[in-house]
């Protein structure tokens, strides 16, 4: 996704292992994310993506107050306050839960994209069926009590249940 502001801008999506770097583009009160070969063209991530920065994150505050540094060089993309268009939307999540507007970014910092959030996968109904009942006669995975996610509870179909087969 990229900023409501970056939207008259060419962009694309980005790619795995890329390298990317923190830009102001021109005509535009927004920073985002670019290559060094085409910095006029946003790269824009989707949430759920992973970046490593090279070097320590530094983010710009305004020209009364110094420029902070950010504890940590890994974040995940993701938007906030998407319910008010007027308001920049594109943030990166900190492993200590902070979270920092992309806008809020020096420019020229480097980024390499880790991993791209998974694709929904659709499956036909007899399909997850199949495998339901195939993890139902599994019983518990990685040793936890009610499987990988620690739940006691039976786990069920929420499509089965919607149509009342469960």
């Amino acid at each position: 996704m990229c900023d409501y502001s970056l939207h008259l801008l060419t962009s694309r999506p980005a790619k795995v292992g890329e390298k990317l770097v923190t830009t102001k583009f021109e005509n535009s009160i927004t920073r985002g994310f670019a290559t060094a070969e085409e910095p006029t063209v946003a790269v824009c991530l989707l949430p759920g993506t992973e970046v490593a920065f090279e070097k320590d994150v530094v983010e710009y505050r305004h020209s009364l107050l110094p420029n902070r540094k950010i504890t940590g060089k890994v974040a995940r993309f993701r938007q906030v306050d998407i319910d008010n268009p007027n308001n920049h939307h594109d943030a990166l999540e900190f492993p200590n839960g902070q979270i920092v507007l992309l806008n809020r970014l020096c420019e020229g910092q480097h980024v390499t994209v880790l991993q791209l959030p998974a694709s929904p996968c659709i499956v036909s109904e007899g399909g997850a069926h199949r495998r339901a009942a195939i993890a139902g006669s599994m019983g518990p995975l990685s040793g936890l009590p009610g499987g990988a996610s620690g739940s006691t509870e039976p786990r069920v179909d929420a499509r089965a249940e919607a149509k009342g087969t469960a």
